[in-house]
């Protein structure tokens, strides 16, 4: 019994040996065992050549799962200092702002100034003589009577009289001077059902006028900075 049991083990052990060299073998392939179930060794057999179930293999090392790192902190965001809002210099306030009456300055469908009309732009500029005048517009104004074409020239050669005699009066660094032909009345609808051509004309007076605006800075009379104001007792003609 004890035959067929070595018998066995040497017949699985040539399985096992058939190709491990350091192992004396039999010529049918199985190892030559001593007495005792051990395996013979060759003169040249070295612990790398050992096999199961002769000896032990040494187990391979299993390498250590690697740890993944932890992700690194996403830095907060660093807030874009705010954009300061651009100083826009504030225009200076009007020092004057009057408007002329055209019967004043003109005579009737004309743009010549008359003598009366020197003198009221004359009071006019005499109330911002303490003042430095950085710039005059003037605007010209026509009423109803006559072409779209005509009232629009009408009212520039007015603008264009007035400021011609204002830059002989005014050190004014800008003098601005448009038109604005019939385009802005005054008088809207009250003159509407008058047929008389003498009375129509009569009642369409305050929309023949030039608008005279005038801009700086004068002295406060508390003798501090110099500030933009608007003139006291400037008068509105109509």
């Amino acid at each position: 019994m004890k035959r067929v049991i070595l018998a066995a083990a040497l017949g699985t052990f040539g399985t096992l040996l058939q190709a491990a060299p350091g192992y004396v073998t039999q010529p049918s392939g199985g190892p030559v065992t001593s007495q005792f179930g051990l395996c013979w060794h060759t003169g040249f057999w070295t612990p790398d050549m050992a096999a199961e179930p002769c000896d032990r293999t040494p187990r391979a090392a299993m390498a250590p799962v690697p740890v993944a790192a932890a992700p690194a902190p996403t830095p907060a965001p660093v807030a874009a200092a705010p954009t300061p809002a651009p100083v826009v210099a504030a225009a200076p306030p009007p020092l004057e702002k009057v408007s002329l009456n055209s019967d004043v300055l003109f005579a009737f469908n004309k743009a010549e100034l008359t003598d009366a009309g020197k003198a009221e732009i004359d009071k006019v500029v005499d109330r911002v003589k303490d003042a430095k005048v950085e710039n005059i517009t003037l605007v010209g104004h026509a009423d109803r009577i006559g072409s779209d074409e005509y009232n629009q020239r009408l009212s520039e050669r007015r603008a264009e009289a007035v400021k011609a005699y204002l830059q002989q009066k005014a050190a004014a660094q800008n003098l601005q001077a448009s038109g604005k032909g019939e385009s802005q009345p005054v008088t809207g609808d009250q003159c509407k059902s008058i047929k008389n051509r003498g009375k129509l004309i009569e009642c369409l007076q305050p929309d023949r006028r030039v608008e005279v605006e005038i801009f700086g800075t004068r002295q406060a009379s508390t003798g501090g900075a110099a500030t933009g104001a608007s003139a006291t007792g400037s008068p509105q003609k109509q």
